[in-house]
């Protein structure tokens, strides 16, 4: 089943010296949008994603780390290999 694109005509409106779009009412709940979104430029245009608020504690971070068992052991190479001295256009 192929996926269809669904494109809608929508208004830029202007919000103080900005400007935004509304988002009709059933696009809101159909997609769960609440209170903010991600924004990705693409080379296509603009993608509006829906922004997970679930972030990770410290704990649950440092335990998924953990569980990905990455190997380490060139990370003290490349601490040492001088690109901290470089000048990188800055």
């Amino acid at each position: 089943m192929e996926k269809q694109i669904r494109t809608r005509d929508i208004k830029l409106v202007p919000i103080g010296n900005s400007k935004g779009v509304r988002i009709p009412k059933s696009l809101l709940q159909k997609y769960g949008l609440n209170n903010s979104l991600l924004l990705e430029e693409t080379d296509r245009g603009l993608l509006l994603l829906k922004k997970e608020d679930s972030k990770l504690s410290w704990e649950d971070t440092y335990k998924a780390m953990a569980n990905e068992k990455e190997d380490w052991d060139d990370f003290d190479t490349t601490l040492l290999d001088g690109l901290e001295d470089e000048d990188f256009g800055h």
